[in-house]
């Protein structure tokens, strides 16, 4: 019978929920597996006797329950999945804020990333990738109809499935916010210049529009589209940001050239000549039209001449 008392409170030391099959994170709420985690987390797969299904339960690390800068980012986090309510945007069931466990209550998906698949793979046919940028164009273009950036928009957020999920609102941010952000913040390969460095632009909607063109981007050619040399200086802006002097690769030959001024339209380095997401959804739609829908179980269809 599981024990139904609290978990006990951690260490000043502790670092590690250590929980295993059959504990519990809060009564009601037993963990069932970790699924990974970073400095500030620990992700577990679990089920919630309420809800009645398996959850994802992201704990804040012992060690930080009682720093006040961890749990007001924990605080956004959760407000900002509250309030926001769209098919290709991960959900939530609820957040606990309060220790011994804090810890935001997200929705299980089934599914790879596009990273993992990307590179266990190889890059999208286009009958994935067509459809996939169009769905997560209007992911971007709600959130901007809801004053929201999302800020860390890369293959590693973007769970393939049916529809997909563009996951992780760890950093993301009111326009108001973000457009007080003073340095850098993401992740540096998939950051538009002015996430880079700030006093460039201000941080907004075409920020995400810049993350969904280099995720497009690594989707059709496999590679990053602005890579950095072996052995860069972590110091010089210009060598970790290649994207700061530097345009992007030229993607495979075979890619249709509609799609290759779409992507390349938002990696301009200057955010307000990218178009917006709304705009990218429009120019995906007519290239997700013309798939050829020639396949009945799998098996293609005769071609009539």
């Amino acid at each position: 019978m599981t024990d139904l008392a609290s978990p006990p409170p951690p260490t000043e030391t502790q670092d590690d929920w250590g929980l295993s099959e059959g504990d519990e994170i809060v009564p009601g709420r037993i963990a069932l597996e970790e699924l990974g985690g970073g400095y500030d987390f620990q992700a577990y797969l679990a089920w919630d006797d309420h809800l009645h299904a398996l959850v994802v339960a992201k704990c804040v690390r012992p060690h930080l329950v009682h720093d006040p800068d961890t749990m007001r980012h924990v605080a956004r986090e959760a407000a900002t999945i509250a309030r926001l309510a769209h098919p290709v945007v991960m959900r939530g069931f609820g957040a606990v804020l309060e220790p011994p466990r804090p810890h935001l209550l997200l929705e299980h998906l089934e599914g790879p990333t596009l990273s993992s698949t990307v590179r266990r793979f190889g890059p999208l046919a286009l009958h994935q990738l067509l459809p996939l940028g169009f769905q997560l164009a209007s992911a971007l273009a709600y959130l901007a109809n809801e004053a929201t950036v999302h800020l860390d928009v890369k293959p590693r957020n973007v769970i393939l499935g049916a529809p997909p999920r563009l996951i992780d609102l760890s950093i993301a941010r009111t326009v108001e916010e973000a457009m007080r952000v003073t340095s850098s913040l993401g992740t540096d390969a998939f950051m538009p210049p002015e996430q880079c460095d700030p006093s460039l632009a201000p941080i907004g909607p075409p920020a995400d529009v810049w993350g969904l063109g280099a995720t497009l981007f690594h989707a059709v050619a496999g590679l990053l589209p602005f890579p950095r040399a072996d052995g860069y200086d972590r110091d010089d802006p210009e060598q970790r940001w290649p994207q700061l002097a530097r345009t992007p690769g030229r993607l495979p030959e075979e890619t249709p050239p509609p799609l290759v001024e779409l992507i390349n339209e938002c990696l301009e380095p200057v955010p307000w000549e990218r178009p917006s997401a709304t705009e990218v959804a429009l120019g995906l739609e007519p290239l997700v039209g013309e798939l050829k829908r020639e396949r009945i179980l799998g098996r293609p269809r005769p071609r009539i001449r």
